[in-house]
């Protein structure tokens, strides 16, 4: 006959607190942004607005819309993405023949089986640079924004979900309007954030010549890179930087913002209560990666104009007058009184 010993045993002690699970979640994030900044630049210099924010969104469940001249290293920047983050990635020169199949896939008959069966089409990765998205017509344009969206492709009455992380990079070529497409306003709402690449400076030029002028395959220096996470961990750590603690003051102060973009006399548009949300995300977001588990007004302010950029249009007279929209987002952003946490 067995008997329970334990009534005989003394009381083991207590175990020791355990540290809130929101400062270790704040920290690890914090390391795990620096491991993946550090291994890209062993391959990609400088573009920093384009590392922070390509990264801020993609921890907030967010794409970004890309405004560059070509050979600014976009292709090579996903790649290594892909590579450090562990995740599929992919590329898709959008043409002006380019159809929505050739983008989501489409049925096939399969002759052994007697059947029609999916195709996936490249949509189908976790890590997306769709090149020149404005030079496709507006119904590709509207499938791979529902896809953004919704996170799948609905063919035949049937769904096939996207994998998690799903990440689009859409890039626009700012110099060249012949034999391109605008994007409606209501499809660049979709995008979290609007990213203006430009030249780097003389020093990050000189070290990309020095870097990337030996002949040494791509491929093989892509491989080198360390593999720092998984996609399991950033659908993770994308869920706790939710968690991450905004002040009434602070959302005040980007509802005072977005707002203001409204009524702004050099505006003809404002932006869309979408832009506070991503805004407050990216904060968010931001905190989680700068070792916080709250965020400041100093956040907001960093994001403020990639988020905004996009969603406000000039009026007729500030066009004429040469005003940019940055320009005056900058005087909007300096006229908001900043709170006091």
């Amino acid at each position: 006959m067995m008997t329970d010993s334990s009534a005989n045993q003394p009381p083991e002690p207590s175990a020791p607190s355990p540290v809130p699970p929101a400062s270790v979640s704040r920290a690890s994030t914090r390391q795990l942004f620096e491991r993946i900044t550090a291994e890209i630049r062993k391959i990609f210099v400088g573009q920093d607005e384009l590392v922070l924010g390509t990264l801020v969104a993609l921890f907030s469940n967010g794409h970004v819309l890309i405004e560059s001249v070509p050979g600014l290293g976009k292709t090579l920047f996903v790649r290594a993405l892909g590579q450090v983050l562990g995740c599929q990635f992919g590329r898709i020169q959008f043409t002006a023949d380019l159809m929505p199949s050739d983008i989501t896939g489409s049925p096939i008959f399969d002759m052994k089986t007697q059947e029609f069966r999916f195709r996936p089409g490249p949509v189908f990765t976790q890590l997306l640079l769709a090149d020149e998205i404005n030079r496709s017509p507006a119904k590709t344009h509207a499938a791979l924004l529902e896809i953004m969206q919704e996170y799948r492709v609905t063919v035949e009455r049937t769904s096939h979900r996207i994998q998690r992380p799903f990440l689009v990079m859409a890039t626009q070529n700012p110099i060249e309007a012949e034999g391109t497409y605008n994007l409606p306003e209501a499809q660049l709402d979709r995008f979290m954030f609007k990213l203006v690449i430009d030249y780097p400076s003389p020093q990050q030029e000189a070290d990309i010549l020095a870097m990337h002028s030996v002949q040494v395959d791509l491929d093989s220096r892509l491989q080198k890179l360390a593999t720092v996470t998984r996609p399991e961990e950033i659908v993770d750590i994308t869920r706790q930087n939710g968690r991450v603690r905004i002040d009434p003051k602070l959302l005040g102060y980007v509802n005072s913002l977005v707002r203001l973009t409204r009524t702004w006399p050099q505006f003809h548009m404002g932006a869309s209560p979408r832009a506070g949300i991503a805004l407050m995300q990216g904060a968010r977001t931001l905190a989680a990666f700068r070792g916080r588990d709250y965020a400041v007004p100093d956040d907001v302010v960093d994001l403020a104009l990639p988020t905004l950029r996009h969603r406000t249009i000039l009026s007729a007279e500030a066009e004429v007058e040469g005003h940019s929209v940055d320009e005056l987002l900058g005087e909007l952003i300096g006229s908001v009184e900043v709170p006091r946490l």
